[in-house]
């Protein structure tokens, strides 16, 4: 994935490489001490910015509505919420399925592009690994919520019982419940071993007694020693492999609630592909939308660099187009199915009264993004990126909006025709869950190292030698 500056003169700007004209993955000047002061200097500091404060407050006040939604449904039942017959799922499944496209992300940088040796991942695998946990744990409260009887949910798994009930393993709604936590766990494991030799910095270079105690218990015992450094490049590489077909089979199952049911809009075979090219495209999008003001507040441009932007710009450039080709196909199939049912569904998710959400998912979707991401200036513009990642996710929240509600709400019984209106305690609850992710990703990036400390000091000798072709004994002594 070169990355050729449109503006600037090699050899003027620091930042690109001088023989390829490629921007640098990691900004020159940087060696093995600095690269540990800069990462590990955000958490140890004793003075925390008060810009971290502010938005942990601000973040805290917005998932408190989560707490106030929950709390009333709890009390009243899911009447609250604005589902209705035929309209039976409403916000709950349209957030549960964008949240877990946002979790896609982090799982593909960190394993697919790892097994691919792509080293641009190392800057911003640790916090993409971060979002996911985050948003599965967002995404994880909306089905049991829906079920409506949360307390009962662990029948959701086999288990020997008096009252020998299991689960209807026919139903997609089960399989959910194993893809979901498996890929959650996987998530966790994976997530937490790459942080271990990171521990062991942080713990030799604490100086708080309890930040010593804490870290020292987090690193496993860590020394950096040969044996242990082939041990966890062992186990990073199995958990990476095992984590490679989670990409696709979360997502796929996911796609299953809707594909396996005999409803038009829902009853598909394109529902995968398109769902988990979706995934990608939100997940990615959301990765830039917490990338651009970490790199700007922490300072860490040199760590961060135009090549991730402009990269990850490519991939939701790539995946976009697979998820216009998914809607182009939706269209074809309603008229070349031949059918009265898919030929009448498409035509009232573009012109029947919520026809406006379909034109706002494909103006957000296809036709702002597509038609700017082929521009080199434009990928590697922070700000751009930044706002049209949050077009983006809004995109594909109506994405999701339009595959349940416009599918639902006029089905094939024209008496028992509805619609669908969210009420205050559905936005609440979607609102609060913005607000939960937002304060648990604050807590890692001032608890936990954000970038790996470990990865980048390895990528050092090897970056330096491909900018000024020095003797790689000499530089790996000059970087020591």
């Amino acid at each position: 994935m070169a990355t050729k500056s449109p503006m600037h003169d090699p050899k003027l700007d620091p930042m690109i490489d001088p023989r390829t004209g490629e921007y640098a993955v990691i900004a020159p000047g940087h060696n093995f001490k600095s690269v540990t002061q800069k990462i590990a200097g955000i958490v140890l500091t004793s003075n925390t910015p008060l810009g971290w404060f502010g938005g942990l407050m601000v973040a805290g006040g917005i998932a408190t509505l989560l707490v106030v939604a929950l709390t009333w449904l709890f009390l009243k039942g899911v009447g609250i919420w604005g589902v209705t017959i035929p309209g039976a799922w409403g916000f709950a499944i349209i957030n549960f399925v964008w949240w877990i496209g946002i979790g896609h992300a982090g799982t593909l940088i960190s394993a697919i592009l790892l097994l691919f040796k792509q080293s641009w991942r190392n800057s911003i695998n640790r916090f993409a690994e971060a979002m996911t946990i985050f948003a599965v744990v967002c995404a994880g409260i909306f089905p049991l919520i829906h079920v409506g009887r949360p307390w009962v949910s662990y029948w959701l798994f086999p288990y020997p019982n008096t009252m020998n009930l299991w689960p209807q393993f026919r139903s997609p709604l089960a399989w959910d419940v194993f893809a979901v936590s498996t890929y959650a766990t996987i998530s966790i494991v994976f997530w937490y071993l790459g942080m271990v030799p990171d521990f062991g910095t942080m713990r030799d270079r604490a100086v708080m007694p309890v930040a010593k105690y804490v870290y020292g218990i987090l690193s496993l015992g860590w020394r950096g020693s040969t044996r242990h450094w082939i041990r966890y490049e062992t186990a990073s590489l199995l958990l990476a492999g095992l984590s490679t077909p989670l990409v696709l089979s979360v997502h796929t199952v996911i796609s299953f609630d809707f594909a396996v049911a005999a409803m038009a809009g829902w009853h598909t075979t394109i529902f995968p592909p398109y769902f988990v090219a979706g995934a990608i495209y939100s997940g990615f999008a959301m990765v830039i939308t917490l990338a651009v003001p970490i790199r700007k507040f922490y300072h860490l441009e040199d760590l961060v660099t135009l090549r991730h932007l402009d990269n990850m710009a490519k991939v939701m450039l790539g995946t976009g187009c697979i998820v216009g080709y998914g809607y182009a196909m939706e269209v074809f199939m309603s008229w070349y199915a031949a059918s009265h049912w898919e030929f009448f569904m498409m035509w009232n998710r573009m012109f029947g009264p919520m026809g406006w959400a379909y034109w706002m998912l494909i103006l957000t979707n296809l036709a702002i993004p597509l038609t700017t991401l082929w521009s080199r200036k434009l990928r590697v513009n922070a700000l751009f990126l930044f706002m049209l990642s949050f077009v983006i996710n809004i995109g594909m929240w109506f994405e999701r909006f339009v595959i349940v509600v416009t599918s639902l709400y006029r089905d094939y019984l024209p008496g028992s025709w509805g619609t669908y209106r969210a009420t205050k305690w559905d936005y609440m609850t979607f609102i609060g869950t913005w607000g939960l992710f937002t304060f648990l990703f604050l807590l890692f990036v001032r608890f936990l190292p954000m970038i790996p400390m470990s990865e980048i000091r390895m990528m050092l000798p090897q970056t330096k030698i491909r900018r000024g072709g020095e003797d790689a004994e000499k530089v790996i002594q000059e970087t020591v």
